[in-house]
């Protein structure tokens, strides 16, 4: 469903999208993961047909977007991070705009608005103006409107940056209702908790893809044990956990430190016997499943010191 071949793009000499080559299959949900600077806007507005590549390919729905944006642009939906429906329309009229843009016949609109009204909660707001909705309500009008004309591919841009963990919930289980229907959806984001609900990931730093696979097989990657040590003082400890030999890197995980742990399985013992004699003795310290999270930053880092990025 879509292609991409070495994508890249540049803005005055500084690259934004370095060299991105994916595919992602119809009815699938792909979601594209990393912090500010990542190049997962800028990527999905090469997709959706708005900002051309400096180089490379990438076909949506059987038409480059490069060569021919506009002929991708009736398969496609577009959704900025940004709210940028009419506010002083009301719920119905945005809707009813983007029905008349995408030239949906009029037969058709009652059962679709129906139906869009049904999953994202907006039939009672329908004639409440768009500026007068909240953050969440926003987001559900805009992706609405995006689905009226009943897209095959789905491009989201942070949809949920800024909506409340209600919301949030809502619009991951429109999501999936839209995949299970065969709309093949990419979204991206930069909380690594939200990655995990997608079918596949392809986790960003600075243009380029540092891995992509599966949630649970990018959780793999972590070599050694990963400990989740609990103290008083999480940044101290951190800082000189980092100097002891069994271990890997450090990171925190609020007000707990994960440590990866290399070597055999004693290492873990020697963790906490070091602490012990040490200014940072912990409270707690046991063995946990590695988040994407975990993984990102052990990547990130890594590509830093100029390891084969996998």
């Amino acid at each position: 469903m879509i292609f991409l071949e070495k994508l890249t793009r540049s803005f005055g000499g500084e690259l934004a999208v370095d060299g991105l080559t994916l595919q992602v299959d119809r009815g699938e949900l792909f979601g594209l993961v990393g912090p500010d600077g990542a190049g997962k806007t800028t990527t999905l507005r090469m997709l959706g047909g708005v900002l051309p590549p400096t180089s490379g390919r990438a076909v949506v729905c059987g038409v480059d977007v490069g060569e021919d944006p506009e002929g991708a642009k009736p398969h496609i939906a577009y959704m900025s991070q940004q709210f940028g429906l009419y506010q002083d329309l009301t719920v119905r009229e945005n809707i009813e705009f983007y029905a008349d843009l995408y030239r949906v016949p009029r037969e058709d609109r009652p059962g679709r608005l129906d139906r869009l009204y049904a999953f994202s909660n907006l039939g009672p707001f329908q004639d409440r103006l768009a500026g007068n909705l909240s953050g969440g309500m926003k987001q559900k009008l805009s992706l609405s409107c995006a689905l009226i004309h009943q897209p095959q591919a789905l491009l989201l841009d942070e949809p949920t940056f800024g909506v409340d963990p209600i919301s949030r919930r809502d619009l991951w289980l429109i999501l999936h209702e839209m995949v299970e229907e065969g709309v093949t959806v990419i979204v991206s984001t930069s909380y690594l908790d939200e990655a995990e609900r997608c079918d596949r990931v392809a986790l960003l730093n600075e243009g380029r893809v540092l891995a992509l696979d599966t949630p649970s097989n990018l959780m793999t990657l972590l070599p050694g044990a990963l400990a989740s040590v609990r103290m008083a003082d999480p940044r101290g400890g951190r800082d000189f956990m980092r100097t002891l030999p069994d271990v890997v890197s450090t990171a925190l995980f609020g007000n707990a430190v994960h440590a990866l742990l290399a070597g055999d399985p004693g290492s873990l013992d020697r963790l906490v016997a070091r602490l012990e004699t040490s200014e940072f003795p912990s409270e707690s310290v046991e063995l946990v499943e590695p988040s994407l999270e975990d993984v990102f930053l052990h990547l990130v880092r890594n590509e830093e010191v100029g390891d084969a990025r996998p």
